[in-house]
């Protein structure tokens, strides 16, 4: 039996989060959150569902979920009148599934941290909040079913901002666990989209010649909006993890912002550049690795780890935080650095200008950081491109006060492996042959030829884009 909806003087919270002229109008139609009415207003009529209003919102609009899954915000001034059709509580919690087992497909451990690819809408502030376990993607994307077998694991429910070195160790840690005590296939880690680029990065260091594909995989639009990505992320990525010859650490993203294909980037070259697309994921200083989409996996290059039958991997997960990264700006004071000699910090890693410089005032500070055992490493703003400091007088000046150029290394890239490097030791020698070791093309003898202009080696939509600003 259905339950009987409640007339509307019983309904709880009817008026959840409106107020002063908002909750006015609600009350005067005689209609609340949850109500399914056909709004008319002078900019024309709009049906849908009204949701609870953001406790900071203002009281000057009505929010209602149209049929199309879009919300729309009504301006109360516009509205002449609004007819209750019927009456939806919302309930935005997907059950939890248990994996069904086909022993033909291949075993694949999906590790969840949090981030927008488990997530919903908390309609109580408007934000965006972790929701999913690991479990309920399988329940709001059963087509992973034809993917793979998969196990789902929640080791945190966090947005990517709030991971850090205990997070990194502790992922670490678990996809070695998986890797050597239960014969799977591939990995997927499910991240925020907005640091996954950081943790793909300490993640190739501190898990180093994996036999099997590592996939971090996000999404940029939340799994409750029409044009969430996070299903076809999570198809590519567990289709990636169980059948990819790619044995590396992975990021899986949209390639195009439509739902051509996806792209496979490495995890040490990999940037996301876009704050709202969802290609926002871009391979810099090189190509990417692959394309993938349903049906199969291309690969663009051919240096790569391959997989391998047996469970050996090295699992180094070290990490001192003592380390901070600076983008250097026009007339950057000196005290800059001092604080953060005088906090205790370990490293520093500069995003300099040009081919990797500083202003001259630094310069005490930099001699200063060096007699103190800091070791300052230094990138370039520009992201394509080599730290040159050998070029002008300024960037020599700099050597000699102990500032090491890190080649073509990315600065979050550089941060993490310096944070990475200080976990095993001090010594300045060390350290420097450490972080000048490369380890997964996180340093590289060469760039593509105008790779930087063509954006990622000539993939069909950069063709598509510049031919059609060419007519």
């Amino acid at each position: 039996m259905t339950e009987p909806i409640p007339v509307f003087d019983e309904r709880p919270d009817r008026y959840k989060g409106y107020r002063g002229a908002a909750r006015a109008l609600l009350e005067r139609e005689r209609v609340g959150v949850w109500s399914d009415v056909l709004a008319r207003t002078s900019r024309g009529d709009f049906a849908g569902i009204i949701l609870p209003r953001s406790e900071t919102a203002d009281d000057r609009h009505i929010v209602i979920k149209m049929v199309s899954g879009y919300n729309v915000g009504l301006a109360v001034a516009n509205v002449i009148s609004m007819v209750e059709r019927g009456y939806t509580e919302a309930h935005y919690k997907v059950p939890e599934k248990e994996f069904p087992v086909d022993g033909g497909k291949p075993n694949v451990v999906l590790f969840g941290t949090g981030g927008t690819i488990a997530s919903r809408l908390d309609y109580r502030t408007g934000a965006v909040i972790p929701a999913f376990s690991p479990g309920e993607l399988y329940g709001s994307v059963p087509e992973l079913a034809d993917v793979c077998n998969l196990r789902t694991e929640k080791l945190y429910g966090v947005f990517s901002e709030n991971m850090a070195r205990e997070q990194y160790i502790g992922l670490a840690e678990a996809i070695g666990r998986a890797i050597r005590e239960e014969g799977i296939d591939g990995i997927v880690v499910g991240h925020g989209t907005d640091t996954m680029h950081h943790t793909a990065a300490v993640l190739t260091f501190m898990v180093q010649n994996p036999p099997i594909p590592i996939v971090m995989v996000g999404s940029q639009r939340s799994s409750d909006r029409p044009s969430s990505d996070a299903a076809l992320n999570l198809i590519h990525a567990a289709k990636t993890a169980g059948t990819s010859d790619i044995a590396e650490v992975l990021v899986c993203m949209f390639g195009p912002t439509s739902d051509e294909y996806g792209l496979l980037h490495r995890g040490t070259r990999v940037r996301k550049m876009h704050s709202s697309y969802r290609s926002t994921f871009r391979t810099i200083g090189d190509i990417p690795m692959a394309t993938v989409d349903r049906d199969e996996i291309v690969p663009l290059r051919s240096d790569y780890n391959r997989r391998r039958e047996d469970r050996e991997v090295t699992i180094d997960a070290v990490f001192d935080d003592r380390v901070s990264i600076i983008y250097y700006y026009p007339g950057m004071k000196a005290d800059v650095i001092d604080s953060l000699i005088d906090c205790g910090y370990k490293g520093i890693v500069i995003a300099g200008t040009g081919l990797g410089h500083v202003n001259k005032p630094l310069y005490p500070a930099l001699k200063r950081a060096h007699d103190a055992g800091v070791h300052v490493y230094m990138t370039v703003q520009t992201l394509w491109g080599y730290v040159q400091m050998y070029v002008y007088d300024t960037g020599r000046d700099m050597m000699e006060l102990g500032v090491v150029p890190a080649a073509n290394m990315l600065p979050e890239v550089a941060y993490m492996k310096l944070c990475w490097a200080l976990g095993h030791s001090h010594e300045r020698d060390e350290v420097k042959r450490l972080m000048l070791t490369p380890i997964s093309s996180e340093i590289t003898r060469r760039e593509p030829h105008d790779g930087y202009l063509i954006y990622q080696g000539g993939l069909p939509e950069v063709a598509e884009f510049v031919a059609g600003n060419l007519k």
